[in-house]
């Protein structure tokens, strides 16, 4: 493992993670006049363009082509159906239907999760050393989340299953992402990627508009609307693939322990909520974990 890039792709997971942990905030409001399916669509559209004009950029300023078959624009596609169509699809039905503070809990299970997929995906073994710094970061978002938030009703029971669902087709695709990359220009099929999300997000967003309708779109809207779009989606999106197409998948996946951290951080400085001790003993675990994932 090259030590610079492997540094780069900490970063990057940790980056990605901590953009998702403060879109909650701006997710909440925009949500409040733009229907789950319809915003989803909004957001890969956005992303999708943002990244194709880096891409544009980028080839006519090295004079590349694009080097893409019909093959690996079809993975790609792939991949981003699993990611965007199937597991964005679970979270927001989860979150409909459960509680915030269950889909934080359930949705942690994904580290665990590429730990299961990794073997067989990518022939990558899952060594001591990375199963203790799992453990140790789960122990660490147990503490941050505090599951006696949970609520375990039956009335529940769907919402945890699509949370629970959402968690699993999420370390799926970021597996599939780290062995698309080896072959692949990341950039380009993080694009297309995005698009693999549209098919299933347009019928929805369309469905929804149909029943739902949208509300009065502000100014602040297309504020958060943009973040959405181009901070949360092309940005974040790119970064999390970035750290694993760099890093062996469960090492990578810890850095998405990072979301429930810099939550709880904004909740406290824009919300005033409080930060209890156990939240802090909670943010070391999860640094823990992450030095020893990394030690390798």
């Amino acid at each position: 493992m090259h030590k610079h890039h492997a540094f780069a792709g900490l970063i990057s997971g940790l980056g990605a993670a901590a953009i998702w942990g403060g879109m909650y905030v701006v997710s909440k409001v925009v949500l409040e006049v733009i229907p789950p399916f319809s915003l989803l669509t909004l957001r890969l559209i956005m992303g999708a363009i943002a990244l194709g004009i880096v891409i544009y950029f980028r080839n006519k300023k090295s004079g590349a082509k694009l080097g893409l078959t019909k093959e690996s624009f079809w993975t790609s596609f792939f991949v981003g159906f699993v990611g965007y169509g199937i597991s964005l699809g679970f979270q927001f039905v989860g979150t409909k239907l459960s509680t915030a503070s269950n889909g934080s809990l359930v949705t942690s299970a994904t580290p665990a999760f590429v730990l299961l997929f990794a073997p067989f995906l990518l022939g990558e073994k899952s060594t001591p050393r990375r199963i203790i710094a799992l453990v140790i970061s789960t122990l660490g978002v147990l503490a941050v989340i505090d599951p006696r938030n949970a609520e375990l009703s039956p009335s529940l029971f769907w919402g945890n299953m699509s949370l629970l669902a959402a968690a699993l087709t999420w370390a799926l695709y970021s597996v599939l992402v780290r062995k698309v990359s080896k072959s692949m220009d990341l950039l380009t099929s993080s694009t297309i990627m995005l698009l693999g999300g549209l098919p299933s997000s347009i019928a929805l967003g369309i469905w929804e508009i149909n029943t739902q309708g949208i509300g009065t779109i502000t100014l602040g809207i297309i504020g958060g609307l943009l973040f959405l779009g181009i901070i949360s989606t092309a940005i974040a999106m790119f970064l999390w693939n970035y750290a694993f197409a760099e890093l062996p998948a469960a090492v990578a996946s810890l850095t998405f322990f990072a979301q429930p951290v810099v939550g709880t951080l904004l909740g406290w400085f824009f919300l005033a909520e409080k930060i209890t001790p156990l939240f802090l003993a909670g943010g070391a675990l999860i640094s823990v974990g992450i030095l020893i994932a990394t030690r390798e």
